[in-house]
């Protein structure tokens, strides 16, 4: 029986409330909240609109046109969580599918032309990495370097775009998973969904992950805590280059062609992707679910206004960048919040 002739103390209004506990979502998931919601009210406003919108096929076809966006975004995902920035994916996705393309086109077996051009991809990042690293240059400055150097490297290979008939080539592009009469996703969405298993699960579960989050929290802190930063940081741009190299194949794939031009811009689209989906720009905070959440975004844009029918697709470009106000302003909101 509680007395009443007694003010409740603090601890007394614990046991009383008991289980009218309140949720109160930690501040790293409202930027990931914030985007599911957004998701959610883009796709109700797509069906209430259009017709045919709700279909099963139209939410699988972003996953379809996006998966080797979605592929890159998981490896700047790890990229920005440590407080960096790679600009240099675009173009090695250019560099991987012009390199790829004029050796099938030589007569090259697609056997040692798929390793070939992942372990271009990677070990572009390793050096980038590298610089970073051991002469202490800026990701952007490193980055930016490399995105002239692999734009460069494709333009010296061949100017023109460059078509793949190789049959295995043709094969992945063709492959269909089917559900149901008209429902399907492509192979490219089944390797960007084991991406992305597989980043979650390092960075949530290994040593390697929290190493990831801690120096994006802090660096000097990392290191004088005895964390191989240096190492960490190398990997992580080894990493996203070989995700730049691998959505260089799908793109590939989904193209069927290798040009020197492809991919440009593709850099700012993963990083867009990357915020939305709520991982911080100062590193520290974020998850590979709400990367799939942004790429997720960013392709419902794209499908509305190919709905709509009458409007540019620069459109596009002018939501990203009001949504990439919005959610950086948000973040900024929630990290003082928790400051």
């Amino acid at each position: 029986m509680i007395d009443v002739s007694t003010p409740p103390t603090p601890q007394r209004n614990r046991s009383i409330l008991g289980s009218r506990r309140v949720y109160r979502p930690n501040t790293r998931h409202v930027p990931v909240l914030a985007t599911l919601a957004l998701l959610i009210i883009m796709y109700s406003i797509g069906v209430y609109n259009y017709e045919g919108f709700g279909d099963t096929q139209v939410l699988l076809n972003v996953f379809v046109d996006n998966a080797f966006l979605l592929v890159v975004a998981v490896g700047m995902t790890f990229v920005i969580l440590t407080g960096g920035i790679d600009l240099s994916v675009g173009a090695v996705i250019a560099l991987t599918t012009t390199v790829a393309a004029t050796l099938l086109t030589a007569g090259w077996p697609a056997g040692v032309v798929l390793p070939l051009v992942l372990l271009i991809g990677t070990v572009m990042g390793l050096g980038m990495g590298a610089v970073i690293h051991f002469f202490k240059v800026e990701p952007f400055i490193a980055t930016l370097a490399g995105m002239f150097l692999a734009r460069g490297l494709s333009l010296l290979i061949n100017r023109n775009s460059i078509p793949i008939t190789n049959d295995f080539w043709t094969q992945m592009a063709q492959k269909r998973f089917r559900f149901g009469e008209g429902i399907f996703i492509s192979l490219n969405v089944v390797i960007a969904l084991i991406v992305v298993l597989i980043a979650a699960l390092v960075l949530a579960w290994t040593r390697f992950g929290r190493n990831v989050y801690a120096i994006g929290g802090n660096a000097d802190s990392a290191l004088l805590m005895g964390l191989p930063v240096g190492r960490t940081r190398i990997a992580v741009y080894t990493l996203s280059g070989f995700c730049a190299s691998l959505g260089g194949v799908l793109y590939s794939f989904y193209t069927s062609s290798g040009y020197s031009l492809h991919g440009q811009g593709l850099e700012l689209d993963a990083i867009a992707a990357v915020v939305i989906g709520g991982v911080l720009l100062t590193g520290g905070s974020g998850y590979v679910l709400g990367t799939v959440l942004g790429v997720l975004v960013l392709g419902l844009i794209q499908t509305i206004i190919t709905f709509q029918g009458d409007l540019n697709s620069w459109w596009t470009r002018i939501v990203v960048g009001i949504l990439l106000f919005v959610f950086i302003v948000l973040q900024r909101l929630v990290t003082r919040k928790a400051k």
